[in-house]
């Protein structure tokens, strides 16, 4: 498991980084959503103990308990990641309405 999370982790910020390296626009919106991906779990596994229990009083306090304000950051980020997702379709969605391309380089050479 102590592989496996920041193989995880590198996994979303190279996909996410290519994505955002190509010339289309829905490419880079999903690479932008992956490396936010990325970014949630560095958050989550930062506050993650192996043995750790929940943080609830009444419980055994010789444990150590996981902490939840990662958990409480992440949860938001998830939201707001997902309300800019959303945005940015609907954007990329108009662009190509308006435009007939979701080729940066042509939509850059545009004049609107």
């Amino acid at each position: 498991m102590k592989l496996l999370l920041p193989l995880v982790i590198g996994v979303l910020f190279a996909s996410g980084t290519y994505l955002m390296l190509q010339r289309n626009i829905l490419k880079l919106v999903l690479g932008l959503s992956l490396i936010g991906h990325g970014a949630n779990v560095v958050l989550i596994s930062s506050g993650w103990i192996g043995t750790g229990q929940v943080p609830i009083l009444g419980r055994d306090e010789s444990m150590p308990f996981v902490d939840p304000i990662p958990q409480a950051l992440v949860l938001t980020a998830i939201v707001i990641g997902f309300a800019a997702l959303a945005f940015l379709l609907v954007l990329s969605l108009r662009v190509y309405r308006d435009l007939k391309t979701t080729d940066v380089a042509e939509i850059k050479g545009q004049k609107g």
